[in-house]
């Protein structure tokens, strides 16, 4: 029996060392968690909004014969930052759309070239130009639907850009954040220089981290 105490001793030392470890490892979380609680609710973060103020399409025409598609959309873009504490640095942002689930134009609206700071509670304009050409095999219900849109005047176009940006708190700036935007617009067509029947509605986007 005697054997056996210094044993006893050996497994309670383990099991206080493993609990003092567990409890600590608890307070630590706890404490981090407090940390980004009270920061979250003193800096109190807000994603940027995103919308489609203008869009002008002067040209989107199909050539069945050749499978092509002529276009020339410009479409002005109006970022919001609605944080009081946080600056935003968009630093990157290309954008995509297309018809009819098929994309046609890509271009990129910021690049480091014009990439700029949004200071806290402003808004800033941004512009992207799809114009040229492009091969796409629409089969017949696609060239029928084109049709019927383009007899109402208003084509609907599926825009989709993808970001990278920035914030910055005081002289921190945080790392780079990617995400998208998504938007669904209807956009008046008129052609031969027609007057416009109807007027394009500014439409605000879904933006996703």
């Amino acid at each position: 029996m005697a054997q056996a105490q210094p044993r006893n001793r050996s497994r309670r030392c383990c099991c206080c060392l493993f609990s003092l470890i567990w409890k600590l490892l608890v307070a630590i979380v706890f404490i981090v968690a407090l940390i980004f609680l009270v920061l979250f609710l003193i800096i109190q973060p807000r994603s940027f909004k995103f919308s489609v103020k203008e869009a002008k399409l002067t040209q989107f025409n199909y050539t069945t014969n050749t499978n092509t598609l002529h276009y020339n959309l410009v479409l002005n873009f109006t970022a919001h930052n609605p944080n009081k504490k946080l600056n935003i640095y968009y630093d990157a942002i290309e954008g995509h759309v297309s018809y009819k689930r098929t994309r046609f134009a890509s271009t990129d609206v910021i690049t480091w070239l014009n990439s700029f700071r949004q200071y806290t509670r402003s808004s800033s304009p941004m512009s992207g130009v799809y114009s040229g050409q492009r091969v796409m095999a629409f089969d017949h219900d696609q060239v029928s639907d084109f049709q019927r849109d383009k007899n109402d005047g208003v084509f609907h176009f599926d825009v989709k850009l993808y970001f990278t940006m920035r914030f910055r708190l005081g002289n921190f700036i945080f790392p780079d954040i990617k995400g998208n935007i998504k938007c669904g617009i209807d956009v008046p067509f008129a052609s031969n220089g027609t007057k416009l029947m109807n007027s394009f509605e500014p439409t605000t986007c879904e933006v996703n981290f």
